[in-house]
């Protein structure tokens, strides 16, 4: 276990000497706070409008920038490290391809953990001080499920990066990979899905509908968030499907969990059977 808390404080340490963790915190917690008090501005308001409204708000921006974030954080872990030759010296010492994938995976989850944690945690704790007449309670426990969801969606990405980065054999092949597969579970899953629902003319199973929505991680991301408002009125678009989703919101949670699994275990087959 020795072996992969070093790697994780290696890769703890690169993101700190890097700028990763300042960056990617000021990010969120800049955004989070030009959403809060300026994400009504198209409907003629500006300032806060309420936390139901910030946290749908908030899940959309998530949608995009947290997997595309964790991509760039990993992309190039695996193939990065044998470009620059340093893959082979690591696996001369005591350490198995397993644990090598675990360390790096704690180091960036715990990076991109805080980064999220601090970016709009600091959002939060401006809403609470500047926001007269607010529940409180409800702000804790609407920030603190967006949180914990975002940074778990996160790590869904980061170990399809760790995959990518096995597969792959330059760093800008990853690259490449990387960004097609942010292009596909970000845009073009739900795209296609409307469109299967516009040409399929009803032909389609309604009751097989919903559960497509369970292939896509930024869905089950966006459903735990929207679900958990009591809004309905935030379901739009692809996302008004998961109303129709008998499944309670805790076989959402479990179904992030499973994807989570699954993309570590096949970065792990992936990388064991990666010539070196």
């Amino acid at each position: 276990m020795m072996q992969v808390w070093n790697i994780a404080i290696k890769e703890l340490n690169d993101g700190l000497r890097n700028r990763w963790l300042l960056a990617i915190s000021l990010l969120f917690a800049i955004l989070a706070a030009g959403i809060a008090w300026l994400g009504s501005a198209a409907a003629g308001q500006v300032g806060f409008s309420s936390i139901p409204a910030t946290i749908a708000s908030l899940a959309s921006l998530a949608t995009f920038l947290v997997p595309l974030i964790a991509l760039l954080l990993a992309y190039d872990a695996i193939v990065g490290e044998e470009e620059g030759g340093t893959l082979l010296l690591l696996l001369t010492y005591p350490l198995s391809r397993g644990q090598l994938l675990l360390g790096k995976f704690i180091g960036h989850g715990l990076i991109l953990a805080l980064a999220t944690s601090i970016g709009f945690g600091s959002a939060a704790i401006a809403i609470a001080l500047l926001v007269s007449d607010l529940d409180i309670w409800l702000l804790i426990h609407s920030f603190s499920r967006f949180i914990f969801s975002a940074t778990l969606l996160g790590w869904v990405f980061l170990a399809l990066a760790y995959f990518l980065s096995s597969k792959a054999s330059e760093k800008s092949t990853a690259a490449g990979l990387a960004l097609g597969v942010w292009f596909l579970f970000v845009l073009v899953f739900d795209l296609s899905l409307l469109a299967l629902l516009v040409f399929s003319k009803g032909q389609l199973n309604p009751d097989l509908l919903p559960w497509l929505l369970l292939l896509n991680p930024t869905d089950i991301f966006r459903q735990i968030n929207l679900s958990g408002l009591g809004d309905s009125s935030s379901m739009n678009g692809v996302m008004a499907l998961g109303q129709d989703l008998p499944i309670t919101n805790a076989g959402l949670w479990i179904s992030l969990f499973v994807w989570l699994i699954f993309s570590l275990g096949i970065a792990h087959f992936t990388l064991r059977r990666r010539a070196i």
